[in-house]
């Protein structure tokens, strides 16, 4: 089995860069497309549905950002699919979502989207730089689906994201030294309203240039659902959004440390809202104790292994922080979750680490991006590494 994920290299327009993706991607965007409409015609939601559904998302999605419609017309042209199958792989956590309040009732067709992440800030890293990373927990038949995506931009800074493959972005880091990474939340206010697809928010934030820009995507961007935020900057800002469709709650680093799971920690949130998640997911109430234990020993000496080492904290296996395959919790579904990667970004380095099951292989790949950081109060530019698509 290969231990590592393609690298998709695109460029030009968003029609040209969709259609380079959707060439070099095209089997595994396939892949995806058949696990996902798989799932939900088990949901008794066929492809005219999902027709239907899609178009439902195009007014808003058009109203956030036309290119978006062309990039993922261009993915669709290039791997000879249709462009609802692209929408479908660029809003599934919505779709899949939808397909299950369609049978009301029901126990949950599957394990949620689930993960772990961090950010370590300057004074608490040995290097002074950055880290932040994400054990990424879903499907296990995702390590076949994923892949890093750079893009080059004419008008704008590039792009290094770790994605499924179709999909326009989901964790990663741009040449200005913005970075992302997210995770499934769930409150009673979900999905009452269609929203701006979560993949397509965070494609926006990689695409700004300013952190408060980014910023202002996820704190003002209309939601379907719930989604935990964590955006950073390599010269040290970072902040969590706990985001809820019309609310946003903020998370500030403690002792320069964040770390988020999946349930909300917002003291303010929880006057709030009910939290749904945890009944899906009851590891995530230690699954960030454990990695803020074991990192805390180390703030302010912390290395890109120290931030390894925590995210493959083994404890109470396979309900762990790091999980190796096991059977999906819901009676009705023969899926398997497992951690299926872990990401670990340093942008000032401009470096992403990537390990595939990382329960079972510690093995990681690494991806780089041309930096272009401007430091506070100077003129200096930091260059990183020449690209270059594996280690």
């Amino acid at each position: 089995m290969a231990t590592n994920f393609p690298l998709i290299d695109v460029s030009g327009t968003p029609r040209e860069r969709g259609r380079q993706y959707g060439q070099q991607a095209a089997d595994r965007i396939k892949r995806g497309i058949e696990h996902y409409s798989s799932q939900l015609e088990a949901r008794k939601l066929g492809w005219d549905d999902i027709r239907d559904i899609t178009k439902r998302f195009e007014p808003t999605i058009a109203l956030f950002d036309a290119s978006y419609i062309e990039e993922m017309h261009g993915i669709a042209e290039g791997a000879g699919v249709e462009y609802a199958a692209v929408v479908l792989l660029n809003a599934r956590t919505e779709l899949l979502k939808l397909a299950q309040r369609r049978e009301k009732g029901e126990p949950m067709p599957e394990d949620p989207d689930g993960c772990t992440g961090l950010v370590a800030l300057p004074e608490a890293t040995a290097s002074g730089r950055l880290i932040h990373a994400q054990n990424w927990d879903w499907k296990v038949e995702c390590t076949e689906t994923a892949v890093v995506l750079r893009v080059r931009s004419d008008d704008g800074p590039d792009i290094l994201t770790f994605t499924e493959a179709g999909v326009l972005a989901r964790f990663g880091f741009n040449s200005v030294g913005i970075s992302i990474t997210g995770n499934y939340l769930e409150c009673e206010r979900d999905y009452r309203k269609l929203g701006v697809p979560l993949a397509l928010i965070r494609r926006k934030v990689l695409e700004q240039t300013q952190l408060a820009l980014a910023m202002r995507c996820v704190y003002a961007t209309p939601k379907s659902a719930s989604n935990n935020i964590i955006v950073g900057h390599a010269n040290g800002v970072a902040i969590n959004f706990e985001c809820v469709p019309d609310e946003t709650f903020q998370i500030f680093p403690e002792n320069g440390v964040i770390v988020h799971a999946n349930h909300f920690q917002s003291s303010v949130a929880l006057t709030k809202l009910e939290d749904r998640g945890i009944a899906n997911m009851p590891d995530s109430l230690y699954r960030d104790i454990r990695v803020r234990d074991l990192l805390r020993p180390h703030i302010g000496s912390l290395t890109t292994n120290h931030v390894k080492a925590a995210l493959f904290d083994d404890f109470e296996t396979p309900f762990a922080v790091c999980r190796p395959p096991r059977e999906s919790l819901s009676a009705n579904s023969n899926n398997q979750s497992a951690t299926v990667a872990m990401i670990v970004m340093e942008p000032e380095r401009g470096i992403m680490e990537v390990a595939m099951l990382p329960a079972l292989n510690r093995h990681f790949t690494s991806y780089s991006l041309d930096m272009a950081i401007v430091k506070p109060n100077s003129a200096k530019t930091t260059r990183g590494p020449a690209a270059s698509s594996a280690a």
